[in-house]
């Protein structure tokens, strides 16, 4: 009987510090039958092991476009993050997954597809944008508003320069009042304040989005405002994901088990989980 929660070995072949104590690791299976045959779906998530302390939950923040292994950005913030912190490139460490539904990029063929991410909550949105970009004959307008605390918090600097040189890309970047720098060019303001600025067309359009939960309930009023149904706006509750599989409890919203009904969810969906949304 095979186990479930038996992690899959990956050598971390490299390593991006992308703002204060946030890390990218490109990751490679150490199996290459499996290296070979892995596959998923933007907007899945895994379970990312530093062994001896634990596994923490995030997104896999790479496309399924790109074949070469997988790519993970987390944040330093408790004991399974600060040991995945402390390794190097050439250590081992252990991945489970994929898990999870994901974004219905076939639905949205022929759409515009505004983006919308704070902080740290850019990776499950820089997933669903590359992949969309390796696809880009098939999608319209796409306008992409990002934002953070400071610009020092901005994670993935010089990928947010590839978008802004493309001319099939609009970029909208803002920091919060207080967190430009000298030399910031970008918009200074919160997020949803941006997004609204910007107007972005509904018409013919669908949104994801993704931050701090703050800024996800916000933002999702914001395009409200512009005109966005509810099901055309899309998020992801990866922070609610516990064990994977549903089993431990801990990623219940009232009836609802995230690890097997999300992450990936509606405006919509989502008003009827919470209801300050």
């Amino acid at each position: 009987m095979n186990n479930i929660y038996l992690p899959h070995l990956m050598t971390i072949e490299d390593i991006y510090e992308e703002a204060p104590d946030v890390r990218t690791f490109s990751l490679a299976f150490k199996d290459r039958a499996l290296a070979d045959s892995f596959a998923f779906k933007t907007g899945q998530f895994g379970l990312y092991s530093a062994f001896g302390l634990g596994e923490s939950t995030f997104c896999i923040a790479s496309p399924p476009t790109r074949k070469h292994g997988i790519q993970c950005t987390f944040r330093k913030s408790g004991r399974v993050t600060g040991g995945l912190a402390g390794l190097s490139i050439g250590d081992t460490m252990g991945f489970r997954g994929p898990y999870g539904n994901w974004f219905p990029l076939d639905e949205w063929k022929g759409k515009d597809i505004v983006f919308i991410a704070g902080g740290i909550g850019l990776p499950p949105v820089r997933s669903v944008i590359w992949n969309v970009l390796d696809r880009r004959d098939e999608f319209g307008k796409i306008t992409i508003v990002y934002g953070a605390k400071t610009v020092a918090d901005l994670v993935y600097k010089s990928e947010l320069a590839l978008w802004d040189e493309r001319g099939d890309v609009t970029l909208v970047q803002t920091v919060d009042p207080g967190g430009e720098s000298p030399d910031w060019k970008g918009k200074i303001g919160f997020v949803p304040t941006v997004l609204e600025e910007a107007a972005p067309s509904p018409v013919n359009a669908v949104a994801v989005t993704c931050g701090p939960p703050i800024m996800i309930k916000f933002v999702i009023k914001a395009l409200g405002k512009l005109g966005f149904a509810d099901e055309a706006i899309y998020t992801t509750l990866e922070n609610k994901m516990k064990c994977g599989v549903g089993k431990c409890g801990r990623c219940n919203v009232g009836d609802v088990y995230i690890c097997k009904e999300g992450p990936v969810y509606t405006a919509a969906e989502i008003k009827k989980m919470y209801d300050d949304f």
